[in-house]
């Protein structure tokens, strides 16, 4: 790909030193490093294998809560949650007393590294398989940004590309499937090769980490079929840098059978109605999860009980934090005016949710399987070419997923003498 600029952006803080090849940025969402590990253990990513024994891979911090709408924000602006404003997929809006889905660029507090990119010359494309991403992923992007689920339906004018399905050579995938993240990657390599991008966010879905666990065949297949696209970024000479937002496990009892615990039921049992829960994980996909995560937040409407209230959650079985607002904002990295009175973090094996009756589990596909929570915190990252020695150290402290952009483009160049 000729003609790629190499000029300098900064963006939130940090600058950015871009190198003269195509850089991608994947969000592998839900993916769990034990999906990576059983998928190379089975032969099935050797271009990831590739990837990894020429570059770069290790373990990294998401944020919380470990949800999607979250963690892609601050994957594009490089920021926690406290800064970029992003707090959850649907929180309560005191302003205006009611609960609203997260998906508005308007929520957004932080310029993105993408718009930056694209003002500083490279062509930006974002590929999202979640329409509900977009908005906020294509903030004062001057660029391509369409999703998977919307593909039949992009416009020049409204999306930066027309007839995205004949440039991929695929028809629009239901968002339920495998093919809606497939079809993101094709994308990516379609719009690279076509000379359409040189600076692109690939944003996948987590139906098949929801629906299958790592060593399935159905989570293998998956996981294949990715690493030939992965392929074919390489020979285009892509730099890739691969993470993912959150991680996934189980959420299920001995028997099978969903392990929640309903915390308003439970807070009403004990204390009397004056509690509102919000689970942050509720988004328009109910198939995937069925609104229920590992991570909740409350708004006590007497303040006098909130000590009361939280030391009593703390002692109960499968809760493993629970912090008032100070605390919580503190140690979690959320912006106070949009949170609760408490924050409540549970068990590996257990969601949290409202009431029974707010939660439909006739709709999921198969087990639960979930996120949200400080099991699904820590997720993989993976650079396709080697880090210089300033990088390297900083893999060996606390890197976040969110600084795989700055890892991408900073840390694959050889640094200046001094």
């Amino acid at each position: 790909m000729n003609n790629i600029s190499t000029l300098p952006f900064s963006v939130n803080g940090k600058t950015y030193n871009p190198p003269a090849q195509p850089v991608v940025v994947i969000c592998m969402d839900g993916s769990a490093d034990e999906y990576l590990n059983s998928a190379m253990a089975h032969e099935r990513m050797p271009n990831l294998k590739k990837m990894v024994a020429q570059g770069y891979r290790g373990v990294v911090r998401g944020a919380l809560p470990s949800f999607t709408n979250v963690n892609n924000t601050s994957i594009v602006t490089g920021l926690s949650p406290a800064e970029h404003g992003i707090c959850g997929n649907y929180f309560y809006n005191a302003d205006n007393n009611e609960e609203v889905m997260m998906n508005s660029s308007a929520y957004l507090r932080a310029d993105t590294l993408l718009a930056a990119a694209a003002s500083a010359g490279r062509k930006v494309a974002v590929v999202t398989a979640k329409e509900k991403l977009r908005d906020i992923l294509s903030y004062k992007l001057s660029g391509i940004a369409f999703s998977a689920e919307k593909a039949n339906q992009t416009k020049q004018d409204t999306h930066g590309i027309e007839n995205a399905e004949q440039l991929v050579g695929y028809k629009t995938p239901a968002i339920y499937s495998a093919e809606a993240s497939l079809f993101v990657l094709r994308a990516g390599v379609a719009l690279i090769a076509n000379g359409m991008a040189d600076f692109l966010y690939l944003s996948l879905t987590d139906y098949m980490q929801h629906t299958y666990a790592p060593d399935t065949e159905q989570s293998l297949a998956f996981y294949q079929a990715q690493d030939v696209e992965l392929g074919k970024m390489l020979k285009l000479g892509a730099i890739i840098a691969a993470t993912a937002d959150h991680g996934m496990n189980a959420k299920v009892k001995a028997d099978g059978s969903p392990n929640v615990l309903f915390i308003e039921t439970m807070l009403t049992a004990k204390f009397g109605s004056d509690f509102r829960v919000i689970c942050p994980i509720t988004d328009p996909y109910v198939k995937h999860h069925g609104a229920l995560g590992s991570y909740a937040v409350i708004y006590v409407d007497d303040k006098s009980k909130i000590t009361e209230v939280r030391n009593w959650l703390a002692l109960q079985k499968g809760i493993t934090e629970a912090y008032d607002k100070e605390a919580g904002c503190r140690i979690l990295e959320q912006p106070a005016d949009r949170t609760g009175d408490l924050f409540v973090l549970s068990a590996r094996d257990v969601v949290v949710g409202k009431t029974a009756a707010h939660h439909d589990l006739t709709a999921l596909d198969g087990t639960l399987r979930s996120h949200g929570g400080r099991y699904e915190e820590m997720v993989p990252m993976v650079i396709s070419h080697p880090l210089n020695a300033v990088y390297k150290m900083k893999a060996q402290g606390d890197p976040r997923n969110f600084d795989i952009f700055d890892f991408a483009i900073n840390g694959t160049h050889a640094e200046k003498p001094l």
